[in-house]
């Protein structure tokens, strides 16, 4: 960046000078290698990085941002957006490491948003940080404090700095509202008035333009202040049209141009998008635009409460829109289309499953040797020695299906098992009465082809056994990184629980079925089983049909019944050949993509067969006469194949 550039970064920037000290350590060789920077919505953690990353780059060093909302939570996505941001071509952890190692004497490794990515935060504290080469320094942009574990780190814990972001002084608080245009009079009372909070001074100065800020109670609390402030800002937006688009858009995490179509079909979207794009605290990124939080929560809360009926339609469209968008996105664009379907989702045991908005303070993470002490304590603690005997024999197994979940002073305080259905010994499953159960009813209902069942075989806290805790939440919390990593062939997740009634609630929630008829009894106690069935379309597709219930949309019947191989038309249902069902289940579970007739051919007919792909065809023009009304659904691609709409 040149010395221009940077200097007019500095411009609109003022105050936290002892934050950019400290922060500026990490340009000494002796300096902090890992810093985390963390403070509540719109106090400025992302202007500081960029006033950091200007200095960083006019003193010679390399920076790469990763901003975490749009990053995959799970190895692979953050893999993936390293390799995007470095090149090499490969997003081999090793390789990646390496050529970070080659960037340059000073690499600064910075990961914005990081508040989103508290899934994936135990592999990057034990496993990718400590890799990391000496030129190299990793900066994290929180809401939230760090996890006590970054400091107990034994190689590195001592290198680890925080620097916690106030609001700002009196005087730095009125020289930002100078640089916005403020005069010294009313500077000096919105200062006082909006406690220093950085977003909220420049939205007072832009909301004073029209109003007289001195009416504005300075006993407001800071929420207040945001929200009281969005709406005048909205207000005073110059347009009618910009403030249509800005209200609908709020119930967006991601703002795209086919996004702004769908909820306002009668606008430009173009026009709609670049309008909205020129307000002053709405961010471009390279996938859409990003109104900030704090204004974008604040305006939806308005309109959720002065006209429902309009919130309630905004979000429908954008719900539609996601769905069609994502049956033909492609596997590395795939978490933004879920991260967005889980924004249009309010309810909070599903938003909280994988975005807490607490301070985490236990960590999971992989149990090992020195660990078999505390694990088995904690479960002949709660267990009988019939059920204790069957978990540490899994112990003794497969270890590495175990994780321990740790307190704050790093004592192991729980423990949970969980096994993949597609490596482990059937006959280990047998020899467990509670996983038998499982394999029998996989028996009953097989899996398709590539798709895996995630087996959550026991959690137990070291105080509340396996009832609900923070152990627990903190369990639950590491298994949606095991959704994200196994999607989209993960097609179940079985669980067992001595009381799974007092998960009723969040177990209906979610989708959960209790297995009538198949609880094991050992030293006493019931185990009962329960099953979550995503359906073909994996995590995405149950997230979708979970906000798809919480905002009213009734699906159309599924056209194919799965358990009874046959259509299911308007005019009743409609029996199928073998090979037309086959053919039917693959479009199906693929609807909106392209399907070829090779890889029907594979999956249908199976890869012995030698025939030609005039079969396909042939089986295609029946399974259109069948269809009827609705033939037209199967649409045939030219040197392709087919697609279903």
């Amino acid at each position: 960046m040149s010395e221009l550039t940077a200097s007019r970064v500095h411009q609109a920037f003022v105050g936290r000078t002892s934050e950019l000290d400290a922060l500026r350590g990490v340009f000494a060789t002796a300096g902090p290698q890992v810093v985390h920077v963390y403070g509540i919505a719109g106090i400025g953690k992302t202007a500081l990085l960029h006033i950091l990353a200007a200095e960083a780059r006019d003193a010679g060093a390399t920076v790469i941002r990763l901003d975490c909302r749009h990053i995959e939570p799970t190895e692979t996505g953050f893999l993936q957006a390293l390799e995007g941001a470095i090149g090499g071509g490969d997003p081999d952890m090793d390789t990646l490491v390496e050529r970070l190692g080659r960037l340059g004497s000073l690499v600064l490794l910075a990961l914005d948003s990081y508040e989103v990515f508290r899934l994936l935060d135990t592999w990057l504290r034990q496993i990718f940080v400590a890799l990391l080469p000496d030129n190299v320094r990793i900066l994290f942009f929180s809401r939230q404090r760090p996890l006590d574990a970054w400091f107990s780190a034994p190689d590195w814990g001592r290198l680890v700095q925080c620097v916690p972001l106030e609001p700002l002084s009196q005087s730095e608080a009125k020289a930002l509202l100078s640089v916005h245009g403020m005069q010294d009079e009313d500077a000096a009372f919105l200062a006082r008035a909006t406690h220093g909070h950085p977003l909220t001074l420049k939205l007072a100065a832009a909301a004073s333009r029209e109003n007289n800020v001195r009416s504005w109670p300075q006993e407001t609390v800071l929420q207040h202040a945001v929200d009281e402030l969005s709406r005048m800002f909205l207000a005073d937006v110059d347009d009618p049209v910009s403030r249509r688009v800005l209200q609908g858009a709020v119930v967006l995490r991601r703002v795209t141009v086919s996004l702004l179509q769908a909820l306002f079909p009668e606008l430009a979207p173009q026009d709609a998008y670049e309008r909205l794009r020129r307000l002053p605290f709405v961010d471009g990124v390279h996938d859409g635009l990003i109104i900030h939080e704090a204004v974008r929560d604040s305006l939806a809360r308005s309109l959720h409460a002065s006209d429902p009926s309009r919130y309630l339609n905004y979000r429908r469209s954008a719900w539609r829109q996601l769905v069609v968008e994502a049956q033909s996105a492609a596997s590395d664009d795939l978490w933004r289309y879920t991260a967005d379907m889980l924004y249009l989702i309010e309810n909070p045991v599903v938003r909280e499953a994988f975005f807490p908005t607490g301070t985490v303070l236990h960590t999971v993470e992989v149990a090992h040797p020195q660990d078999t002490e505390a694990l088995a304590g904690i479960v002949r603690a709660h267990d009988g020695s019939q059920a204790s005997e069957l978990l540490l024999q899994w112990w003794r197994r497969l270890p590495q299906a175990f994780s321990i979940v740790r307190g704050q002073t790093g004592q192991v305080e729980g423990l949970y098992c969980k096994l993949r259905s597609d490596r482990i010994e059937p006959t280990w499953l047998l020899s467990d009465p509670v996983t038998a159960q499982w394999y029998s009813h996989l028996e009953q209902k097989p899996l398709r082809p590539g798709e895996v069942a995630l087996f959550c075989r026991r959690w137990l806290s070291l105080n509340e056994g396996d009832s609900p805790s923070e152990i627990q939440a903190a369990v639950w919390l590491d298994l949606k990184r095991s959704y994200m990593e196994l999607r989209p062939g993960l097609r179940r997740v079985y669980l067992a629980a001595t009381d799974l009634g007092a998960y009723s609630q969040v177990a209906q929630c979610l989708g959960f079925e209790v297995l009538a008829g198949r609880e094991v009894e050992l030293d006493g106690l019931s185990y009962s089983s329960a099953v979550l069935d995503f359906g073909p379309a994996s995590v995405d597709g149950w997230l979708a049909e979970l906000a798809a219930a919480e905002l009213g949309i009734k699906r159309a019947p599924a056209l194919l019944d799965v358990e009874a191989r046959q259509l299911r038309l308007a005019e009743g249902a409609v029996a199928l050949t073998p090979l037309e069902f086959g053919v039917m289940r693959y479009l199906v579970e693929r609807q909106g993509k392209a399907v070829s007739r090779s890889e029907l051919l594979q999956h249908v007919w199976g890869t012995s067969y030698q025939g030609g792909s005039n079969v396909v065809d042939a089986v295609v023009r029946t399974l259109r006469r069948k269809l009827g009304g609705q033939s037209g659904r199967v649409e045939t691609l030219t040197g392709v194949g087919y697609r279903l709409r």
